[in-house]
């Protein structure tokens, strides 16, 4: 898999949700053995999503950004993993938030994945906490 083609669609959840859904569930529900009733809220509805996928159309990776400026659900499927595909759809979330205007973004990332998300310039913002029975931290990137 070469990565020049891989390609993103940002666009709202009717549009990207079958990809975005079969990547969480590998990811979060199988993976992670998150109960799947903690994978699905409401909020998917009103988010901005965004789904990578290779150059035969499969689904890479997923992500979403929140009304309040939260970027969250980020997963990369285990054997795309080490490709950049994170990193890509957390700078396309990221260049949504902007657009918007936001001017700070935050998101509770899984403590094994800090080291990610402080090499794209985020910073911790709060304590260990558990989630889904997961350690995570809270993190905030504020653009300049």
């Amino acid at each position: 898999m070469n990565k020049a083609n891989l390609r993103i669609v940002i666009a709202d959840w009717d549009t990207l949700q079958k990809d975005a859904q079969a990547i969480r569930y590998a990811v979060f529900v199988v993976e992670q053995k998150i109960p799947a009733e903690l994978e699905w809220d409401a909020a998917d509805a009103q988010c901005v999503h965004a789904v990578v996928y290779d150059e035969t159309g499969l689904a890479l990776g997923t992500g979403r950004l929140l009304p309040d400026a939260h970027i969250g659900r980020m997963a990369v499927l285990g054997e795309a993993r080490g490709m950049g595909i994170g990193a890509m759809i957390l700078r396309a979330l990221m260049a949504q938030a902007q657009q918007r205007g936001e001017k700070t973004i935050r998101l509770n990332a899984q403590q094994s994945a800090e080291n990610f998300y402080l090499k794209e310039g985020y910073l911790r913002d709060g304590d260990i906490f558990e989630e889904a029975g997961i350690p995570h931290i809270s993190m905030a990137y504020r653009f300049e």
